[in-house]
């Protein structure tokens, strides 16, 4: 019995992990989120610019989450650095869960801080309760505040942090060239592509949409083969192609692309929604969204380009058929015929032919005769050899002009 209700749970739990991996990992609303060491997504957009205050010896302090943190005294305010949007939220493997760091805080007489970023402090994140019990709520308050220098203060923050989200596959990148990520960056799927957006629409004359898809090189054989949804099914015909769309690992240095070819075989007035979801072993599915607009029905180029590649390829027998051919008889004429320069050339006989025949030499009717080829011949001697001198006779009989 014990097997059986465990064989159940194992099935359940199975089948509970598959449908949570197909979700997508969306970009958070705000800069205010951070990953663990285990990669899953914490997101504290609903913290943004909390107030935590504490009551210190003569100067108070406030920490605004994700925002700044100041000193309040008599003297007045301090502050102590801004939240910085990039690798300043992050996993620590102590008894501190994250770590905030804020720079560029008042450079008044810290002019010589780290950087010259003026005033700095560091957030110390525990999940839980203060260490040392001071707050009588138990969470949401700051445990401790301590001046490291004039120029830097530590925090310690105790809050309740919510249960961890998807786990991210980091250093994943999609995007429309080999080193663009505008589709999917450090694995979280970018704002307009998360669902269907009209104003991120593809065109009706795109008929092929090229993304470059990269990872990290250690991790790239987690990457699966994609599959697509289309919305509404019918009327939209998508397919895939290129390395990508079988599964090939992708590199940082060897982007593999995948081609989306869609044609519209239904026009309407709201664009189709076509879903791309590339599963991840271990990890959650990247999941991202690509809008098609259908404002007329394209004809299928199947079979056009198929007669193009028979055409293409009947060329290229012919020309080379033809080559040979003129390479063979040229040769044959230099080396048999004993023929030279142009007249070599296979056809040039017949050619020389035809043009006589079309300029008309040899007689208006194209061909004579035997009787008039003789009479030519005759006539041709007649007027080219002169007639001999008769012995005792003189030439009296010329006629001289202008005596």
């Amino acid at each position: 019995m014990k097997r059986k209700i465990s064989f159940i749970l194992t099935i359940i739990t199975a089948l509970v992990y598959q449908t949570t991996s197909v979700a997508s990992v969306v970009v958070p609303a705000t800069n205010c989120y951070v990953l663990d060491n285990s990669s899953h997504i914490y997101d504290f957009s609903d913290w943004l610019g909390h107030p935590f205050e504490y009551d210190g010896v003569g100067t108070d302090y406030v920490v605004r989450f994700c925002k700044d943190v100041e000193t309040r005294a008599q003297q007045g305010y301090i502050n102590f650095g801004r939240f910085d949007d990039f690798n300043y939220f992050v996993a620590n493997s102590g008894k501190y869960k994250f770590v905030q760091e804020f720079y560029n805080g008042d450079l008044q007489h810290c002019e010589t801080s780290y950087d010259k970023r003026g005033r700095t402090a560091q957030l110390n994140v525990i999940c839980g309760d203060c260490p040392n019990a001071r707050c009588k709520s138990g969470l949401e308050c700051v445990c401790s505040a301590t001046l490291d220098s004039d120029c830097r203060v530590i925090v310690e923050l105790a809050i309740p942090c919510e249960k961890p989200g998807a786990r991210v596959f980091e250093g994943f990148t999609v995007g429309f060239h080999p080193r663009s990520w505008e589709i999917v960056y450090n694995g979280m799927t970018q704002y307009g592509y998360e669902k269907a957006y009209k104003d991120y629409s593809f065109g009706t004359d795109e008929t092929q949409v090229s993304l470059y898809m990269t990872a990290i090189a250690s991790l790239s054989q987690l990457v699966q083969k994609p599959t697509i949804k289309v919305s509404p099914d019918t009327g939209l015909e998508v397919t895939l192609s290129g390395s990508g769309s079988t599964g090939s690992p992708p590199t940082t240095l060897s982007p593999t692309l995948l081609n989306i070819n869609w044609r519209c075989e239904t026009a309407r007035d709201t664009p189709y929604e076509v879903q791309v979801t590339i599963p991840v072993e271990g990890y959650d599915s990247i999941q991202f969204s690509l809008t098609k607009l259908c404002e007329f029905k394209q004809n299928g180029t199947g079979k056009s380009t198929k007669g193009w590649t028979v055409f293409g390829i009947i060329s290229c027998i012919f020309f080379v058929i033809l080559t040979l051919f003129c390479c063979g008889g040229f040769v044959y004429n230099t080396q048999v015929q004993k023929q030279h320069g142009i007249d070599a050339l296979p056809g040039m006989t017949i050619l020389s032919a035809c043009l006589e025949t079309m300029s008309g030499v040899g007689g208006g009717s194209g061909y004579m005769r035997p009787d008039d080829l003789n009479n030519a011949y005759a006539s041709e001697a007649s007027w080219t050899r002169e007639p001999a001198a008769v012995p005792g006779t003189s030439r009296t009989n010329v006629r001289r002009y202008g005596t």
